[in-house]
């Protein structure tokens, strides 16, 4: 069985500061400090999962600037078998819709017979849940949302437990598919030590071109199988005009951090009359309920 996870390296949405957008109203991703997108983490267990009970290859596949090789190297920390950098100057300014054929083409150039495709929910810095809907779409192949645990594999069919308007539901569909995976359904694993020791000197194809690397470095890189390979524009089969900010319908007019403070505080009484005050109260001023 061949799995691809897309994950994403997304802005520390809790640290964000004046100068997290450009003035072409794109993220400034370099001011921003970068994490493992949550829901990401939990699709990649997810299909580590299926790998340990299955058997599967997974393929962990990132699109963003060369830094994102980060959490590739925390997938193969992981447990992932192989890694993909999808990076170009020209992908930049991506919307969820340019940014879905980009994937798609990803896809399709790096694992030929894919059986799964897995993507978190949403990311964090966007929240649109719009990417791996589109990306199955684009594919061509069925797709299962909001998905919470595998129940059963075999060579043709998948059966799953994912929510729905009315709580959740055993859903079985013929793969290849694509499921985005709820949040929170699982607890990812911790990078493995000897994994971890491994990959630890993984690099880019980009961070191989630069002179900091002594040959004897680039050599031992190469030997160990601890390049990252990048597609880049001239690998994907894909319309110029359809990606970046011209193939991006989408604008973002501004970004706010919200912060909440409080301005007050009030005591209850440790009984039960005093928690019923404090519960009718939580309630009558819509926080709670």
């Amino acid at each position: 069985m061949e799995i691809v996870v897309l994950v994403k390296q997304v802005p520390d949405t809790a640290n964000v500061g004046a100068d997290a957008m450009k003035e072409d109203g794109t993220v400034n991703r370099a001011a921003l400090q970068t994490v493992f997108n949550p829901d990401d983490l939990n699709a990649l267990e997810l299909a580590l999962d299926i790998k340990d009970k299955y058997g599967a290859n997974v393929t962990a596949i990132s699109m963003g600037p060369p830094k994102a090789v980060e959490v590739l190297k925390e997938s193969l920390y992981r447990g992932a078998d192989r890694v993909y950098l999808v990076s170009d100057v020209k992908f930049a300014g991506s919307d969820t819709l340019a940014t879905s054929l980009i994937l798609k083409h990803a896809i399709e150039a790096s694992v030929k017979n894919y059986d799964l495709v897995l993507t978190g929910r949403q990311a964090i810095d966007g929240d649109t849940a719009q990417v791996g809907p589109q990306v199955a779409e684009k594919l061509g192949i069925p797709q299962l949302t909001f998905v919470t645990s595998v129940e059963s594999v075999n060579k043709k069919t998948i059966r799953v437990s994912a929510l729905t308007d009315e709580g959740s539901a055993i859903l079985e569909a013929k793969m290849p598919l694509l499921m985005t995976v709820e949040g929170d359904v699982n607890v990812p694993r911790p990078p493995r030590v000897k994994r971890l020791l491994k990959y630890m000197n993984a690099v880019s194809e980009f961070q191989m071109e630069e002179d900091w690397l002594t040959d004897e470095e680039a050599k031992y890189i190469k030997e160990k199988g601890l390049k990252v390979k990048v597609l880049s524009f001239c690998d994907l089969n894909v319309d110029q005009n359809l990606i970046g900010l011209s193939g991006s319908p989408t604008r973002v007019k501004e970004i706010h951090s919200v912060v909440f403070k409080s301005i007050e505080s009030r005591a209850y009484p440790a009984t039960q009359d005093g928690v019923g005050s404090m519960m009718n109260e939580l309630v009558s001023e819509h926080i709670i309920g």
